[in-house]
C-alpha cells in the first residue's frame, strides 16, 4: 500500500502564510517601532517572538516578511509560468527554426547556475523587491519553457490534434483548446515546486542585501541581521529560519501529493488493484 503524505498540516501552514500576507496591511502592526528598553529581548509576555537588535517586534516583522515572500512568490511564479509556457508551446508547435532558436536560447540560460544568475541580475538592476521579481522571473521561466515544449512535442501528433488541423482550425485555437488543457497538470505541479524555490531565492537575495531594503522586513534580511547576535539572541535567526523551513516543506509536501493525484499512470494502477 502506497504511503500517503499528510496534507492537513501543510495546508494549514500555507493557509496561514497566505492569510497573514493578505491581512498584513490591515493589522495594527508596528514593524519599525523602536523600543530601546527591549533590545534583544527574548520571547515572552511582552512580545511572543521577542525583539531584535533595534528593539523592534520580531512578530510584527515576521508578518510583514510573510507578505513580502508571498507577493514575490506569486508574481515570479505567475510571470515565469506565463512567459515560459507561451514560448515553449508556440515554438514547439510551430517547429523548424523557431524551435531550434528557442532550444538554443534555453540552453544558454541553463549554462549558468540559476541562483548565481539571479544574484548577478539583481546586482545589475539594483536592490529592491521589484528588481528581485524581475531577476527571478528571468531565471525562472526556463523550466516552464522546457516542460511545456516537451508536452507539446508529445501531444501535437495525437489524433484529436491532427483532426483539428485537418478541419482547418487555427493554430491558436488548437493550442488553446486541445493542447493547454492537457498540459495543465504537469505545469501546476511545476509551479507548486517553483513557489518553494522562489521563497528560498528571495530570502537568499535579501540575506545578501540585494532584495528588500531596510527598514522593510524580509525573512532573509532578518536572518542576516540576527547572525551577529547568535550567541546572545538566537531567536533572531531561529524564528525566520523556522518560518522559511515550514513554508518550503509544506509546499514540497503538497507538491508531492498533487503530483501523485495528477499522475494518470499511478491512478490507473490503483484502480487495477481495486
Amino acid at each position: 500500500m502506497r504511503y500517503r503524505l499528510p496534507v492537513m498540516l501543510p495546508l494549514l501552514v500555507l493557509a496561514g502564510w497566505a492569510l497573514l500576507s493578505v491581512l498584513a496591511q490591515h493589522l495594527p502592526l508596528q514593524p519599525d517601532h523602536i523600543q530601546l528598553e527591549s533590545i534583544l529581548a527574548t520571547p515572552g509576555e511582552g512580545a511572543l517572538l521577542g525583539y531584535d537588535d533595534l528593539g523592534r517586534s520580531i512578530g510584527d516583522r515576521m508578518i510583514v516578511g510573510a507578505r513580502t515572500s508571498f507577493l514575490v512568490s506569486v508574481w515570479v511564479v505567475g510571470l515565469s509560468l506565463l512567459a515560459g509556457t507561451l514560448l515553449g508551446t508556440a515554438t514547439a508547435y510551430h517547429g523548424g527554426w523557431w524551435d531550434r532558436i528557442a532550444v538554443l536560447f534555453v540552453d544558454v540560460f541553463l549554462a549558468f547556475p540559476g541562483i548565481l544568475l539571479a544574484i548577478a541580475l539583481a546586482g545589475l538592476l539594483g536592490p529592491g523587491i521589484g528588481n528581485v521579481v524581475i531577476a527571478l522571473t528571468i531565471v525562472g521561466w526556463v523550466g516552464y519553457a522546457r516542460l511545456s515544449r516537451a508536452q507539446v512535442l508529445s501531444l501535437k501528433h495525437r489524433e484529436h490534434v491532427q483532426a483539428a488541423e485537418a478541419l482547418g482550425t487555427s493554430k491558436w485555437r488548437i493550442i488553446r483548446k486541445h493542447l493547454l488543457p492537457l498540459m495543465l497538470a504537469p505545469l501546476i505541479v511545476e509551479a507548486t515546486f517553483g513557489i518553494a524555490a522562489v521563497v528560498i531565492a528571495e530570502a537568499g537575495l535579501s540575506f545578501l542585501g540585494l532584495g528588500v531594503q531596510p527598514p522593510d522586513a524580509s525573512w532573509g534580511a532578518m536572518i542576516r541581521d540576527g547572525t551577529r547576535y547568535m550567541l546572545v539572541a538566537p531567536h533572531m535567526v531561529v524564528v525566520p529560519g523556522v518560518a522559511i523551513f515550514a513554508v518550503v516543506l509544506s509546499v514540497n509536501l503538497l507538491g508531492d501529493r498533487l503530483r501523485d493525484k495528477l499522475d494518470i499512470r499511478m491512478m490507473s494502477e490503483e484502480k487495477s488493484r481495486l
